[in-house]
């Protein structure tokens, strides 16, 4: 497990080491035992008016390619030493005009043990055609519930004070 400590000298390393007219703005640095990304702010493009949207992603597609292609040698030269100091492979990312874009990241293999009713659940996946392998379809489930994860546990939050108004009322409340 990383500590918050080496995160924020993590993060400190990035913002020292980084040229500072690369990004608008460092934005996150996240770490886990194989990887660190590295994501920062780029300014957007400048666009008349009243583009329409498909105008407007178009642009900042092309901004982020442009940035992604000009800076290359700057950022592998700052990975290369990251990678070094850290043990960690180093990924790249950018938020510009409110879209992020991950450039070349880890896809690291995990391995776990899944009873049965789980298989069957990523082998339903499969046969639904939500995805091709187990593989993909536990990516599909992680995925998933990354994307609820506030809803999810905000309302098992709400589960949980029910739970103890519950048990407030039950044979072991004391008496008043």
């Amino acid at each position: 497990m990383i500590t918050q400590e080496q995160r924020d000298k993590l993060r400190g390393w990035f913002a020292g080491r980084l040229p500072d007219d690369l990004f608008e703005e460092l934005v996150e640095v996240t770490v886990d035992r194989e990887e660190v990304t590295a994501v920062g702010r780029i300014p957007g493009p400048k666009l008349a008016e009243g583009v329409s949207d498909a105008e407007r992603e178009a642009a900042v597609q092309g901004r982020i390619q442009e940035f992604r292609e000009r800076t290359r040698e700057t950022r592998i030269g700052v990975a290369r030493e990251a990678e070094h100091q850290f043990r960690r492979k180093v990924s790249w990312g950018v938020e510009c005009a409110g879209q992020r874009a991950l450039f070349t990241h880890v896809a690291a293999p995990v391995m776990t043990r899944l009873r049965q009713p789980e298989r069957q659940v990523l082998d339903t996946l499969i046969a639904g055609g939500v995805a091709r392998s187990r593989s993909e379809a536990l990516a599909w489930c992680v995925r998933l519930v990354q994307k609820h994860t506030d809803d999810w546990l905000t309302e098992l939050r709400e589960s949980l004070e029910h739970v103890e108004k519950v048990r407030a009322q039950g044979p072991d409340a004391e008496e008043d």
